[in-house]
């Protein structure tokens, strides 16, 4: 995936219908709801190839004959959602911090190097194309596209379509043939979402409000001026990957946006229960949400595993 200063569904949906309150329909103030939801995939929108799916790591990227790894990267791709984080590689841990008013305004700033989206993922041929939905950075008005060559089992470069850059990725996990996406909307916006490939997780929750336009985060808070409450604002957006099972935490948040979520559990999936009347799982929802689940590969048996209290 081509960022500009970086570098520059399933079997079928599962539906959750619940409404509380005793309403159905769109969520308002005071009710909420888990609304149904079908995958589908346009004509123009080819199925991803299976040796795609899965958890990345990017090893590299060349520019100009110049080989760098600036940022640790992850990127997992489920059969149409993916999503991505990019963290600086020298970014300090910041283990004194368990949030952002612990941080002086210059870590803050440090903070506002760091990178990653969440979208839908469409191919033609050999070329793909992010379609970005939730971003850390301003939003880029240039298409993410990029042509994928496989280099191997568990092994693949990505090329700019202008030749200006090629990057290597090495998979972490093919994610065997088990993915998951539960999305949550506020009002008709991305809120949270989760995304599981096999043993990863991938949790994005979005800011309050979208960025204006910018070059980057370090040119909107320079142009807008902004207060040190503002800059929180704008830094206030949670992209996090981790591992399910393998650690002494289940559901362990690798790295983060938010340094003090690192190797700590993840805090959303104590709000998904199993045992729901429809497809397995009985969402705490709040008021103002709407919740859907599209994309499961997952059997009820899975599912239950997966989110066993």
């Amino acid at each position: 995936m081509r960022y500009a200063s970086d570098a520059s569904m399933s079997r079928s949906a599962v539906a959750l219908t619940a409404v509380l309150a005793g309403a159905l329909g769109v969520a308002c103030a005071k009710s909420a709801s888990v609304m149904p939801v079908m995958g589908s995939q346009s004509n123009s929108n080819r199925a991803l190839p299976s040796w795609l799916l899965g958890v990345w790591r990017r090893e590299w990227i060349e520019r100009g004959g110049v080989r760098t790894s600036p940022y640790i990267v992850r990127y997992l791709q489920t059969p149409e959602l993916f999503a991505d984080v990019r963290l600086p590689i020298d970014r300090p841990k910041f283990l004194h911090a368990r949030s952002f008013t612990e941080l002086t305004d210059g870590e803050l700033r440090i903070l506002a190097k760091q990178r990653g989206f969440i979208g839908r993922t469409t191919i033609e041929g050999l070329v793909s194309t992010w379609h970005h939905e939730l971003d850390f950075q301003p939003p880029d008005p240039e298409a993410d596209i990029g042509r994928i060559e496989r280099k191997g089992t568990g092994r693949m470069y990505e090329h700019g379509l202008d030749g200006s850059f090629t990057e290597a990725w090495v998979s972490l996990t093919s994610g065997d043939n088990r993915f998951l996406a539960v999305r949550v909307e506020r009002a008709g916006r991305l809120d949270q979402i989760l995304l599981v490939a096999g043993d990863y997780f991938f949790y994005g929750r979005n800011r309050a409000k979208d960025l204006p336009a910018a070059a980057s985060l370090d040119s909107l808070i320079a142009t807008t001026r902004a207060t040190r409450s503002q800059i929180i604002a704008y830094l206030d957006c949670e992209l996090s990957v981790g591992r399910i099972r393998g650690s002494s935490t289940s559901w362990e948040v690798q790295y983060s946006t938010l340094p003090w979520r690192e190797a700590r559990e993840l805090d959303f999936v104590g709000r998904i229960k199993t045992g729901g009347s429809v497809g397995g799982l009985a969402p705490l929802v709040e008021p103002g949400e709407i919740w859907t689940v599209p994309v499961n590969t997952l059997s009820s048996e899975d599912l239950i595993l997966l989110f066993a209290s």
